[in-house]
């Protein structure tokens, strides 16, 4: 597939193009809405990286170096590295945690299997932890926690809670 472009304007990145749409229908990359597909800056990261598409902000061209900033490094990783591994990732801001990870035959039904939480530092807010495991368990998913390490391998634990 060649690459096509997708283009920024605000905080939004979107593309109306033949190429995302099928990219969307095989590999479910955006949201489709109103005619055109909508990415989250996750998924154009993750494009990027794997060049098949180029970014028009107003009349320039931007690349991965410029969108990554430093704070969300580890999360892309982590986002990479599951997308890879055949999940759809989205974002999972509503549920208080970085992303909602569906297995991609799922992603149809639309139900996440986890509420996936990313550990950048070497301690765990128990509170916070608290938290997340308790909206994952309400909303009948597995709380998923991936620990970056400084040399960005990722650990993954699945948290569930067991009636005893």
């Amino acid at each position: 597939m060649p690459k096509f472009k997708v283009y920024k304007t605000g905080n939004s990145f979107f593309s109306n193009k033949k190429e995302a749409i099928t990219l969307f229908e095989q590999r479910k990359f955006g949201e489709f809405k109103t005619g055109k597909i909508g990415y989250s800056l996750f998924e154009i990261l993750y494009l990027l990286d794997e060049k098949k598409i180029e970014v028009i902000m107003g009349k320039n061209k931007v690349g991965f170096e410029e969108l990554i900033r430093k704070n969300i490094k580890k999360k892309y990783v982590v986002f990479k590295d599951l997308r890879e591994k055949g999940y759809v990732l989205k974002e999972g801001l509503k549920f208080g945690v970085d992303f909602r990870v569906y297995e991609k035959e799922a992603y149809r039904e639309g139900h996440a299997k986890y509420l996936l939480y990313i550990v950048e530092s070497t301690k765990l807010d128990l509170r916070d932890f608290s938290a997340k495991s308790r909206v994952s368990h309400s909303t009948n998913k597995k709380l998923l926690l991936a620990v970056v390490d400084s040399e960005e391998d990722i650990t993954y634990f699945e948290v569930d809670w067991k009636k005893i």
